[in-house]
C-alpha cells in the first residue's frame, strides 16, 4: 500500500515533485475520485488504486511519493448517477485526466466505454461493466527539454503568410522523408520539409488539430476514421497517431518540430477545438469529463438536463463560461504557448466560445480572459467566426487583437473568377483587406485571414475541375457538404487531359493565387494547392485517410511550374511594403508624390468613377499602389522599396488592352498568369500598352 501525502490543489494535472508526482483534478459534483495506476499499457487492470481523500475548492488533491514520469494513471469518480440532473458518475468507467500531458494509446470503442445500457438505448439505466483495457491511459512526463536558446520568431502580422496543412497528410507519401518518420511530427520537421516552406516563402505554418481526439464510433464501424482531428480528448496532449516512438515521446517530439521550425523563423499556429469534446450527446461515451463532472463541462438543456445545448452540430458544447472550464481552455493554451512554445491558435467555430449563456457576446467572459492574459494576448488568435447557433455568423465583430477567417472574401474571389457578375466593387473591397469589416472598429487589415481555399472545402485543383461535390467515397452517412462552392468544371466534371481546358484551369488557379498574395489583409493558403493537389471531388474529406487527402509529391511540368509561379508572387509580397501595409488604404495623396496611396482604374487608364463601379457587366480592373514609403507602412527593413505596382484584372472571356499610366515611369511584367510559367520575369515593357487575355491577371512593376 503506497503511502500518500495530502499535496496540493495546484496546478491541475500531474506534477513532478522532489518526492513523487502530485496529481490535483477538478470535480464539483462528484463525492469521491480514485486514481488508478498502470504498470504497463496492456494491463487491464490497475495495479494500484488509491482514493483522494483531500480536496479544496472543488479540487481533489495528493502526492504519490515514488512515482517516476512515465507512469500510467487513469481516474474514476463516485456519486450520483442521474441523468435528469446532468449527473453521469459511474465509478467503474475508467477516465482520462483532462489536464494529461500525454495518453498512451488512441480509444478501442467498446459498448463497456458508455456510462449507460448502451445495448437497449436506456440512458436511465447505469452500466457497471469496467472498461480500463478500452481506455487511453495518461502519462505523467517530465517536461524538461533543451531549446538551444532558439526563441519564437515573433513575425509581425502584416508581414504574415499561413499555410494550412495537416501533419500527418503533407509528410504521409513525401519520398524525401524516412518511411518510419513519414505522416510524424518528426517527418514535418525534416530538413526537407523545411527548405520546402522556407523555399516558397511561407512565415506560419498553421497546423489542424494536433490534441488527442477520438475516431467517432460511427466513423469506424463504417471503416472511416476522423482524419482532420476535430474532436479533441484531451486538451494539453500531442495526438500520440504522429509520434514515431514509444507512448510519451510525443511531447519531445513535437516541441522538436516546433524547435526546428524556429531555427528557420517559421511560426507554428495551431488549430484547436475547445468549442466541444469528443464525449458527444448524451448518448455518448464517459471517457472524461462527462464522468468527472458532466454538469460544470457541457451546456445543459436547462428543461431538460440530461440533454446538451449543441451549437457545434456534434453533440455538445463546452461550457466555457463556467470559471473551471474557462480555466481549463486558458491552462491548456498557456501550456502550449510556453511549453510548447507554439505561435498562436486558430480556434475552431470560435463563435461558440464567445457566448454568454446562449448568445454570442463579445466582452463574454472567454474573450476578456484572453484579453488581458499578459501571455495569450500576445500570441496569433485567428477565429473561425461563426457556429451553427442563432446570431452565430460574426464575421467582423471580434475584438481588435484577433484575426478572423474571411468567408466573405473566399466567396467573392470564388465568384469574381468564375464570370459572376456585379462583383467588381465587392472585389475591390476585399482586395482591400475588407475594410468595410474590420475599419470602423479600430481593426487592422491583417485582421482578414483572406484565403479561396482551406481544409473544409474543395482544394483549388477541384475548385476549377468540378460544379458540384463528390463525397461518395465518405458513404451514405457522410455526404454532407457545403451547396456554396462557387465552383466551375471549365467544360469537364474531373480529370481531363484536355490540354486546353488544363490550360484553363491552372490559369485561373493561378488568377486566384495572385489575387491572395496581392490583397491586403493575411494570405492564407491551403497546403497542396501549389501543387495541384485534388481530393478528387470530394469538398467535406474529414473522414478520409487515403490517397483522397495525402499529398501527391509526384509531380509533373504544370504542378512544378505553379509551384514556381506562388513562390515568385510570394517573393514580390516579401520584397514590396505597399503589399502588406499595417493600415487600409485612405485614397489620399501620399506625402511627396502627386499620387494616391491606391488608384483604381479602367483598362483605358481613366480613374472608376461611381457609375463605372456599378455597371454589372464590367470585369477588369487595374490596381495602381503607389510605391513611395510613407509612415503608414511599416515593414522589417525600412530601406526596402519595391516601386510602384501595377494589378491587372480581366475575368471577361475577352481580350482586353490596358493602357499603363505614363508618368515619365518605365513597367516591366513581374507576373502573368496567361504565361505557362515565371522563366525570364520580370521583362520590359515597351510602350505604355499591355494585352491581357481572358481570365487572366497580371503584376506590371516600375522599373528602378
Amino acid at each position: 500500500m503506497i503511502k500518500v501525502r495530502a499535496g496540493s490543489p495546484y496546478p491541475l494535472g500531474p506534477t513532478i515533485t522532489q518526492e513523487g508526482v502530485n496529481f490535483a483534478v477538478y470535480s464539483e459534483n462528484a463525492s469521491g475520485i480514485y486514481l488508478d495506476l498502470y504498470s504497463s499499457s496492456s494491463q487491464k487492470e490497475p495495479s494500484e488504486t488509491i482514493e483522494i481523500k483531500e480536496k479544496d475548492s472543488y479540487v481533489w488533491h495528493m502526492e504519490v511519493p515514488g512515482i517516476k514520469p512515465g507512469q500510467l494513471y487513469a481516474y474514476r469518480a463516485k456519486g450520483k448517477y442521474n441523468p435528469s440532473e446532468g449527473l453521469f458518475f459511474n465509478e467503474n468507467k475508467t477516465l482520462i485526466d483532462p489536464y494529461a500531458r500525454a495518453l498512451d494509446s488512441t480509444l478501442r470503442w467498446n459498448d463497456a466505454v458508455f456510462p449507460y445500457d448502451v445495448e437497449n438505448s436506456n440512458v436511465l439505466k447505469m452500466d457497471e461493466r469496467p472498461d480500463s483495457e478500452f481506455i487511453p491511459k495518461s502519462i505523467v512526463i517530465d517536461s524538461s527539454f533543451d531549446w538551444k536558446g532558439i526563441e519564437k520568431p515573433e513575425r509581425r502580422w502584416n508581414n504574415t503568410i499561413i499555410y494550412e496543412t495537416h501533419v500527418k497528410g503533407i509528410t504521409y507519401k513525401n519520398e524525401q522523408i524516412p518511411i518510419d518518420e513519414r505522416g510524424t511530427y518528426a517527418g514535418l520537421s525534416k530538413d526537407w520539409m523545411l527548405d520546402y516552406f522556407t523555399d516558397l516563402g511561407i512565415t506560419s505554418v498553421e497546423l489542424m488539430p494536433v490534441h488527442h481526439h477520438v475516431d467517432d464510433r460511427i466513423l469506424v464501424d463504417h471503416g472511416l476514421t476522423n482524419y482532420w482531428g476535430y474532436n479533441t480528448i484531451a486538451y494539453f496532449a500531442p495526438d500520440i497517431r504522429y509520434s514515431k516512438g514509444k507512448p510519451g515521446d510525443q511531447v519531445r517530439e513535437f516541441k522538436e518540430m516546433v524547435r526546428a521550425f524556429h531555427s528557420r523563423g517559421i511560426e507554428v499556429i495551431l488549430d484547436v477545438v475547445y468549442n466541444h469534446t469528443a464525449e458527444g450527446n448524451h448518448m455518448g461515451p464517459s471517457l472524461s469529463f462527462r464522468g468527472l463532472d458532466n454538469r460544470t463541462y457541457y451546456i445543459l438543456d436547462p428543461v431538460d438536463k440530461s440533454s446538451f445545448i449543441d451549437f457545434t452540430g456534434v453533440g455538445n458544447s463546452l461550457n466555457s463560461s463556467h470559471p473551471q472550464v474557462l480555466q481549463l481552455i486558458m491552462d491548456s493554451l498557456r501550456y502550449w504557448a510556453t511549453e510548447m512554445q507554439v505561435d498562436g491558435f486558430r480556434f475552431d467555430l470560435a463563435s461558440t466560445m464567445a457566448r454568454s449563456l446562449y448568445s454570442v457576446n463579445m466582452l463574454s467572459p472567454f474573450m476578456a480572459t484572453i484579453h488581458q492574459d499578459p501571455i495569450l494576448s500576445k500570441t496569433k488568435l485567428i477565429a473561425e467566426p461563426w457556429d451553427i447557433g442563432p446570431g452565430g455568423y460574426q464575421v467582423g465583430n471580434f475584438p481588435p487583437k484577433w484575426a478572423e477567417w474571411n468567408g466573405k472574401y473566399r466567396d467573392s474571389m470564388r465568384r469574381f473568377w468564375r464570370f459572376e457578375p456585379g462583383l467588381l466593387g465587392e472585389f475591390a473591397t476585399r482586395l482591400s483587406g475588407s475594410p468595410d469589416l474590420y475599419e470602423a472598429s479600430n481593426k487592422r487589415p491583417h485582421s482578414s485571414i483572406n484565403f479561396i481555399t482551406c481544409h473544409d472545402g474543395f482544394t483549388m485543383m477541384d475548385l476549377v475541375s468540378y460544379s458540384h461535390p463528390h463525397n461518395e467515397a465518405n458513404g451514405p452517412l457522410f455526404m454532407d457538404s457545403s451547396s456554396e462552392n462557387y465552383s466551375d468544371n471549365l467544360g469537364v466534371e474531373g480529370y481531363t487531359d484536355d490540354p486546353f481546358i488544363r490550360g484553363l484551369r491552372y490559369r485561373r488557379i493561378k488568377n486566384m493565387l495572385l489575387t491572395l498574395i496581392v490583397s491586403q489583409g493575411t494570405p492564407m493558403i491551403l497546403g497542396g494547392d501549389e501543387i495541384g493537389r485534388t481530393q478528387r471531388g470530394n469538398n467535406n474529406a474529414f473522414c478520409q485517410d487515403n490517397e483522397i487527402s495525402w499529398y501527391n509529391w509526384n509531380i509533373g511540368e504544370e504542378e512544378k511550374n505553379l509551384r514556381k509561379f506562388l513562390r515568385h508572387i510570394i517573393s514580390l509580397r516579401r520584397s514590396n511594403p505597399v503589399l502588406a501595409r499595417k493600415n487600409f488604404f485612405r485614397g489620399s495623396t501620399v506625402t511627396g508624390t502627386s499620387l494616391k496611396d491606391v488608384t483604381w482604374l479602367t483598362p483605358e487608364c481613366e480613374e472608376m468613377t461611381i457609375e463605372k463601379w456599378n455597371e454589372p457587366h464590367r470585369s477588369t480592373l487595374m490596381v495602381w499602389l503607389n510605391g513611395r514609403m510613407t509612415e503608414e507602412i511599416e515593414y522589417e527593413d525600412n530601406s526596402i522599396t519595391g516601386g510602384d505596382l501595377l494589378i491587372l484584372f480581366n475575368s471577361s472571356r475577352n481580350e482586353v488592352m490596358f493602357k499603363l499610366p505614363d508618368h515619365g515611369k518605365r513597367w516591366e511584367v513581374y507576373a502573368d498568369t496567361n504565361l505557362p510559367d515565371v522563366e525570364g520575369l520580370p521583362a520590359p515593357i515597351d510602350g505604355n500598352r499591355y494585352l491581357m487575355m481572358p481570365n487572366a491577371s497580371a503584376i506590371i512593376r516600375e522599373r528602378l
